[in-house]
């Protein structure tokens, strides 16, 4: 058997491109301080749902990257977790989006990991197992360690929503110099400047952040 590599163009189109990570809890679900323990306490934000749908018919692709140490603290049981996720994935399709694969960090703080955001295990572990391009993806968040963590993998947009923990990480994530390409209310209203059609190649989604993390015209 003859082997034959791929040329850049064909190496291009293996690549996943157009790829959306989210973060689970205050993005997608109402967020608790006490841990979301079962499948009661999973409420979707309004109109998540048909955010996601309309990513799906943008032709973008979903991956939910999220922290989970509910199971490792006694909480619930790893069972319940993927209980939760199954769910969660059908109601999705039910309303016509659809979630690739779902990515969790079950490691306490202390355990200092390579998995848990703000670190970009998660992420890089996607990319290998999709061969996701980067260069076209985009992350959702509503905490400073869901920006970071897209910064520190090279993730190419980032959007930051007023959900959750979004109101708070805005003052951090100045702080720390690093800046949001796009700050939205919530994930509609995310998923409406993801798809919304720019003037121009050059304006959206944007590509990296320079190096104060400054948005681009796009916002």
């Amino acid at each position: 058997m003859r082997l034959r590599w791929l040329n850049k163009e064909e190496a291009a189109s293996a690549m996943l491109h157009k790829v959306v990570f989210l973060d689970r809890d205050g993005v997608i679900n109402r967020d608790s301080p006490d841990y979301i323990t079962n499948l009661q306490e999973f409420e979707f934000l309004p109109g998540s749902l048909e955010a996601l749908r309309r990513l799906a018919e943008a032709g973008f692709t979903c991956i939910v990257v999220t922290n989970q140490t509910a199971p490792a603290r006694g909480r619930m049981a790893p069972e319940t977790l993927a209980e939760i996720h199954g769910e969660m994935a059908a109601a999705v399709a039910a309303a016509g989006g659809r979630i690739l694969d779902i990515f969790i960090c079950p490691h306490l703080p202390e355990e200092s990991c390579s998995c848990r955001k703000p670190k970009p295990g998660m992420l890089l572990t996607a990319q290998k197992k999709h061969r996701i391009d980067f260069s076209s993806a985009v992350m959702i968040g509503d905490s400073v360690k869901d920006i970071e963590c897209a910064h520190n993998a090279g993730v190419a947009t980032t959007v930051l929503v007023q959900t959750g923990n979004g109101e708070k990480a805005v003052r951090e994530l100045s702080a720390l110099g690093i800046r949001p390409h796009h700050l939205a209310l919530d994930l509609p209203a995310a998923v409406d400047w993801i798809v919304t059609p720019r003037r121009s190649e050059k304006e959206g989604p944007p590509g990296p952040a320079g190096p104060s993390g400054q948005p681009s015209s796009g916002k």
